[in-house]
């Protein structure tokens, strides 16, 4: 079955019976850096969703942190910067402290859509153990050609490390259970702990990963990434193929991770509910 440009895979419904906790206590993580054109209208949105809002600053030199203070959120603020990794560190421990069962993440330059997040948490409620990725499968044409092939080729590495096939392991949008918010202290630091997480939550604590379609956003609005596309993926690739030889069994992790990824194709019903 094929959905929206989607490609072949394993495509969930919404109006099948799935069982749905509506009891969960969730909250919002926004790591940030320098991001004063774009973090008011950010968190501003996610608020609108009328649930608790932490905002992780990773020593920021703009007025970032000053626009933050002005919002009802729990701000935590590094002095200095130690990276993505550590900013979702500090988050998780603060969203365990407080007692939340899940968070969802979202980037603070305006990439993600904070509406995208109730289909997060309605497909994370309806498949308990698993992480949902807001996977960037839609208008796939405005990814930049370089950066898609390096997302292809991390895709690749960590589903074989995952022993799972995943959709877009790169993006930053997530639902993370409880379960995964315990692999907090991973010892992987910068943009190769959201790798750490993915791979360690399938690998160590069963949990399965469902991707939710989102748009692709690369419309020349944003302020140029913290990723880089050669120090970053090689990061994530020695880090992942360490992985995967410390969990063996090559072959069948492999053949696993080479079936279709689990998408939970609900645009359409969302646009018109």
């Amino acid at each position: 079955m094929r959905a929206g440009g989607i490609g072949a895979a394993w495509i969930a419904h919404t109006n099948r019976g799935y069982r749905v906790n509506s009891a969960l206590r969730w909250c919002i993580l926004i790591p940030c850096l320098n991001e004063e054109k774009a973090i008011a209208s950010v968190v501003k949105s996610a608020l609108r969703l009328h649930v608790p809002v932490i905002v992780i600053d990773d020593g920021s030199d703009d007025r970032t942190p000053e626009i933050i203070r002005a919002l009802p959120v729990t701000l935590l603020r590094h002095n200095q910067r130690k990276g993505k990794g550590e900013a979702l560190r500090i988050g998780f421990r603060e969203a365990l402290r407080q007692g939340f069962d899940a968070v969802v993440t979202m980037d603070g330059d305006g990439q993600h859509l904070a509406e995208d997040i109730p289909r997060l948490v309605d497909v994370g409620k309806r498949f308990p153990d698993h992480i949902v990725i807001g996977a960037r499968l839609l208008q796939r044409e405005q990814q930049p050609k370089g950066r898609r092939r390096a997302n292809a080729v991390a895709d690749w590495g960590i589903s074989w490390a995952c022993a799972q096939p995943v959709a877009d392991t790169q993006s930053g949008q997530r639902w993370y259970p409880r379960s995964a918010l315990e692999l907090v202290e991973l010892d992987a630091e910068n943009f190769v702990f959201e790798a750490a997480v993915l791979i360690a939550a399938s690998r160590e604590k069963g949990l399965g990963i469902v991707s939710v379609p989102i748009a692709s956003r690369y419309d020349g609005a944003f302020r140029l990434s913290h990723f880089s596309p050669v120090r970053d993926v090689m990061r994530i690739a020695l880090y992942t193929f360490g992985r995967v030889l410390h969990y063996g069994k090559l072959w069948a992790s492999y053949t696993r991770s080479r079936s279709a990824p689990l998408i939970v194709d609900d645009t359409y019903s969302h646009r018109t509910a």
